[in-house]
């Protein structure tokens, strides 16, 4: 993808800055210039470049060697190519020494800048995908692979890093789908304990009985079926994270048999009698209000003061719109790749079409809307009409009327139908606008006999 990969060349001859700036666009790259090296740490702030050509010497104070150094403590991995009419031994020595890529000698020749660049994106694609690869197998995140320019959310992060190498217990409050998993992979890969395992757990997804097998493991015997002894996700933890997704849809049992863990850092297998051990550091999240279902005693107080040491607050992405488009450019182009598509940029009539949505399931809403349009549009370029979905379901958001002595269970079987009518049907996507796990709302399909 030649227009993802951005260029600077960086020259105080006019001429000659122009000409080289020329060759690179009827290449197909996007292309700015800047004047002197000020001017090109000034640009450098504001984007990253992936490719800076820029001339050894400019008057100004600052030479092509101090822009490079000022530009790569911006910027690391970018690659920075000194251009000079002035070639000897010892300039450059010291531009590789200092970090130059490459070292061409003033007349250019429009074929030779042509291959260069071409190389160097080459590297540059394959190092991105194997980045992309990486992080999906593994899912390691770290703080500063979160993607926000959000104030609030630069404070979030601030504070992820700060306890990430603590055994403190983290609770993340947020709605469906702002990314509470993602923050609490980054607290977990960002700390000391990024070499053990990070185990999650769906607090929603299971039954009382099998979650409590599932987080404690059972003895063999313990009950019909377990023919054999079973280590639970604290152990499997053990000297790691263990992180528990909608904490507040446990059990009492349950509320009580964690409290015991995250007192005494020990417990029992289902069944079994002897005390396992584990040094496990707990993050739990979910998108309930559990201050509020402490009030209304459907959460034990001790357990959320336990959990409730470390708070990370997420903000939905309507409050944080300044994000909605470097969010967008991100999963494009991770998207684009794991799809095989040529999609690369979001034009601005699209980029006016997702600041207006008011995003009720947040980033995966949006993760899941890229990924629609990218499946779905007809060129490299995703436009307004390929977002056109966003605009049908405002447009079809009008108020559900609600027919006098409805019960509460017939309220909710009506939301559910509606929600599911303008999501067509898609499941993913109506559990994360109506802020429940797909499990949860499976079971709710079920139990009120809804059509898909």
């Amino acid at each position: 993808m030649k227009t993802h990969w951005q260029i600077l060349v960086v020259d105080d001859e006019e001429v000659m800055c122009e000409s080289l700036a020329a060759w690179l666009r009827e290449d197909g790259y996007h292309v700015d210039t800047a004047a002197s090296g000020r001017e090109a740490l000034e640009k450098a702030q504001q984007r990253d470049y992936a490719i800076y050509f820029v001339d050894l010497k400019m008057p100004g104070g600052m030479d092509g060697i101090e822009t490079m150094m000022q530009v790569r403590r911006l910027h690391p991995d970018a690659s920075i190519i000194i251009i000079t009419a002035y070639a000897t031994v010892d300039t450059a020595i010291t531009a590789m020494k200092e970090g130059a890529q490459e070292y061409i000698v003033k007349p250019c020749n429009p074929e030779e800048i042509s291959l260069l660049v071409s190389r160097i994106i080459k590297v540059k694609n394959l190092q991105r995908e194997n980045t992309i690869l990486r992080k999906k197998l593994t899912r390691q995140y770290r703080v500063q692979d979160v993607i926000s320019k959000n104030p609030k959310m630069q404070e979030i992060l601030a504070l992820a890093h700060q306890v990430s190498s603590l055994r403190s217990t983290v609770l993340i409050q947020g709605e469906s789908g702002t990314g509470k998993e993602m923050v609490a992979r980054a607290v977990h890969f960002s700390g000391d304990r990024a070499s053990k395992p990070f185990v999650a757990v769906s607090c929603a997804a299971l039954a009382e009985t099998l979650l409590e097998s599932e987080l404690f493991g059972h003895e063999k015997g313990a009950f019909t079926g377990a023919g054999q002894q079973k280590q639970g996700k604290f152990e499997m933890a053990d000297g790691g994270t263990i992180f528990l997704d909608e904490i507040g849809d446990i059990s009492p049992k349950l509320q009580v048999d964690l409290l015991r863990v995250l007192q005494d850092r020990s417990f029992y297998r289902v069944g079994g009698s002897q005390v396992v051990k584990v040094d496990v550091r707990v993050i739990a999240a979910t998108h309930v209000n559990l201050q509020q279902a402490v009030a209304d005693g459907d959460f034990r107080d001790d357990l959320f003061y336990r959990l409730n040491v470390i708070e990370i607050r997420i903000p939905p992405l309507r409050d944080r719109r300044e994000d909605i488009p470097l969010l967008a450019a991100h999963f494009v182009e991770k998207l684009a790749h794991e799809l095989g598509r040529d999609a690369g940029e979001i034009s601005e009539g699209a980029l006016k079409v997702l600041m207006a949505h008011d995003w009720p399931g947040n980033v995966r809403e949006l993760e899941n809307a890229v990924e629609r349009a990218i499946v779905t549009c007809h060129s490299r370029t995703l436009t307004e009409e390929d977002f056109s979905f966003l605009m049908e379901i405002r447009e079809s958001a009008k108020p559900v009327t609600i027919p006098a002595g409805m019960t509460m269970q017939e309220m909710e079987r009506l939301l559910i139908v509606e929600t599911l009518r303008r999501a067509s049907g898609n499941i993913k996507e109506s559990a994360a606008t109506l802020g429940i796990d797909r499990s949860t709302l499976y079971e709710k399909i079920k139990k009120y006999e809804i059509p898909r």
